[in-house]
């Protein structure tokens, strides 16, 4: 039988549910599990039995630690911790024992009620994801010290599997077995920080469970997928996890239940998962094609002395290295999109050869007419470094490939197939769709340069404050098909160098918050999350520390918001992909090596970014007395089908 901890009324008054609460970060219960009271007096009563382990500077919390290890937290009214003390008198010093229903405090209710605050009393167990397996609570009126929930604990076998690490192909396990089994899965991808499940029905997943589990930093519902936030060990983790489904067949790669969710709505999160799919397995040698590209810009600066020298085999052969991932990216993106799509990534591949064909490529950069059909002229267009032509190609494909298994004898499959869909999508896109679709694209490329660089300060402040709002629902993945095509059609994205400075203050917050904190695990996290973030990818310091203490985040937030006025009053500009710290190489003009303003630009907005939230974060942000909320839950997003 379950061992059982019972929680005393703190106040004569009405226990309400922590959800019908009025501050939403103890409503949503992100401080733990709990319930509120609306007192009818001030007189505070202990709800537990235990040690104080915390009072207050502003006296309006206390903090007690039971011999069952509860850590308790009685908060008394909301946002009270502004009165600096003045509704409150405290019975209770730190490390002092106390029994159940013994008085620990007054609050003067008419005074916090004269301040326009709110007067109830929260009680909340704020290590709840460690110690409890639930919380049974009796709402309505009550008097002081009458037992009015029930707190079921794990067993120590419960807790501890939720806190240990495991290995990795324990944790694919695990996580396997918390999304519905291989049964449930359709199919499995990942990106830089999170695996990306398509579930038959997301409803038999079990959020709560993966989000307690130690290496996963947190659990989404998004563009159609089920995603599992992992952090820098991503990759390892899919591997054992695609050992553990084995072979998953012909299942489709899309969710097969409809609760009967707008169609548009429904349509817009298949549009965004399909083009995440596609791309989040190339972004890494797109990245480090950057990196490697923007290094050469610098090794040919003439105020370094031309350590390289563009003319020579060193040179060439490395630029063609660096080149090679953008020229041939609509075989990248063909190949990776048809294994989202679970139809043939070699005819994918071939279509996007057929766009990277060099000849093709001279014709398209010469615009030299190739056809006339019924009076109508069809140009040819440069290809290479593109990614929503080849998007739609392959999605093509698939219904070509799809309908001729259908009319076709099996014994024809293996020769026609390929034949008839390589000719048909390979025109079709290079004489309609893809001048369409690139022309298109190469406008709005085109149209948020220009709108970036004429909002100036103001853009750069608005995109910087909030960028990172993007990543928590994993929507910043459709901003990134855009940079690329930014930078395809005109060499460079001032977006992106204000998307920059965001990854550079929230790895500063968590830095902060690494070199501030005394505890162990909290330190290693940091660093960890530090390093990542410096190096583009935010996530594990978004949801592995800075969400969870929100002063955090919006530290971090700030700073990227003066990060951002700064590229923008400055008019910085990126010549490359990779962001962060270590993408300080995209900021030097391979055309134009002696002009330095943007990378000078990028050096000025960093050291105000880091600045700015490591200070506000070291100041404001963070202290070892805060309690880490559990992992964020995320709203329902386009895509999901909950």
């Amino acid at each position: 039988m379950a061992q059982t901890s019972q929680l005393l009324a703190p106040a004569n008054g009405t226990v309400i549910a922590l959800a019908k609460t009025s501050d939403p970060i103890f409503a949503q219960g992100t401080m733990g599990q709990g319930f509120g009271l609306t007192p009818t007096d001030g007189q505070v009563v202990a709800p537990v039995s235990g040690k104080v382990s915390m009072v207050a500077d502003s006296k309006h919390a206390i903090g007690i630690v039971t011999n069952d290890g509860l850590e308790v937290l009685i908060h008394m009214g909301v946002d009270t911790v502004g009165l600096a003390g003045k509704p409150f008198q405290l019975n209770v010093v730190p490390e002092q024992e106390v029994r159940a229903g013994d008085a620990i405090a007054t609050m003067d209710l008419e005074q916090i009620q004269a301040s326009g605050l709110d007067t109830t009393i929260m009680v909340l167990i704020t290590n709840s994801a460690q110690v409890l397996s639930g919380l049974d609570l009796t709402e309505g009126a009550v008097h002081s010290a009458e037992p009015v929930a029930t707190a079921f604990l794990k067993s120590q076998e419960e807790a501890h599997d939720s806190s240990k690490k495991l290995s990795h192909a324990e944790l694919a396990k695990f996580i396997v077995k918390n999304v519905g089994g291989k049964a449930n899965v359709n199919n499995v991808i990942h990106c830089i920080t999170r695996l990306r499940f398509y579930l038959k029905d997301e409803g038999k997943a079990n959020d709560e469970i993966l989000k307690n589990q130690r290496g996963v930093l947190d659990v989404m519902h998004a563009s159609g997928q089920y995603q599992v936030v992992i952090g820098n060990e991503v990759v390892p983790v899919f591997e054992e996890v695609v050992k553990e489904l084995g072979d998953l067949g012909d299942a489709p790669t899309q969710p097969q239940v409809d609760n009967g969710k707008n169609p548009v709505s429904k349509a817009f999160g298949n549009l965004i998962g399909f083009i995440t799919g596609s791309m989040s397995p190339v972004v890494g040698v797109i990245a480090a094609a950057g990196i490697l590209k923007g290094l050469l810009a610098l090794l040919t600066l003439p105020q370094l002395g031309a350590l390289l020298d563009v003319k020579s085999t060193a040179y060439i052969t490395l630029s063609a290295i660096g080149d090679s991932a953008f020229f041939f990216l609509p075989i990248l993106v063909g190949f990776s999109a048809a294994k989202r799509l679970n139809s043939d990534p070699i005819i994918a591949a071939v279509i996007g050869g057929v766009l990277a064909y060099p000849q093709l490529i001279e014709w398209g950069k010469a615009f030299k007419t190739m056809f006339e059909v019924g009076g109508f002229k069809f140009q040819f267009l440069n290809y290479s470094y593109s990614i929503f032509p080849m998007i739609l190609a392959a999605w093509l494909a698939k219904k070509c490939e799809d309908w001729l298994k259908k009319i076709l004898p099996s014994y024809l499959h293996m020769i026609f197939i390929p034949l008839i869909t390589v000719l048909v999508v390979s025109v079709i896109t290079l004489v309609i769709t893809g001048p369409v679709i690139q022309g298109v694209a190469n406008g709005v490329a085109v149209l948020i340069n220009w709108l970036v660089s004429v909002s100036g300060w103001a853009g750069g402040l608005i995109i910087g404050g909030f960028y990172q709002l993007l990543v928590i629902f994993g929507l910043h993945w459709g901003v990134v098909p855009l940079v690329a095509q930014q930078i395809a059609g005109t060499g460079q994205s001032a977006l992106n160098a204000i998307i920059c400075s965001t990854m550079i203050s929230q790895g500063a917050a968590v830095l902060a918050v690494a070199l501030k904190s005394k505890k162990e695990d909290t330190k290693e996290l940091g660093f960890a999350a530090a390093i990542s973030a410096f190096c583009g990818v935010t996530e594990p310091a978004i949801y592995g520390v800075n969400l969870r203490y929100r002063k955090v985040f919006v530290s971090g937030l700030i700073g990227s918001a003066a990060g951002g006025f700064i590229t923008g009053l400055f008019h910085g500009t990126m010549f490359g992909f990779t962001g962060g710290l270590i993408g300080f190489s995209s900021f030097f003009n391979p055309q134009h090596p002696t002009d330095l303003s943007s990378f000078y630009t990028f050096l000025l907005a960093s050291a105000v970014s880091i600045i700015v939230s490591f200070i506000i974060t070291w100041v404001w942000g963070y202290n070892d007395q805060m309690t880490m909320g559990k992992k964020v839950a995320k709203k329902q997003r386009p895509g999901s089908t909950k």
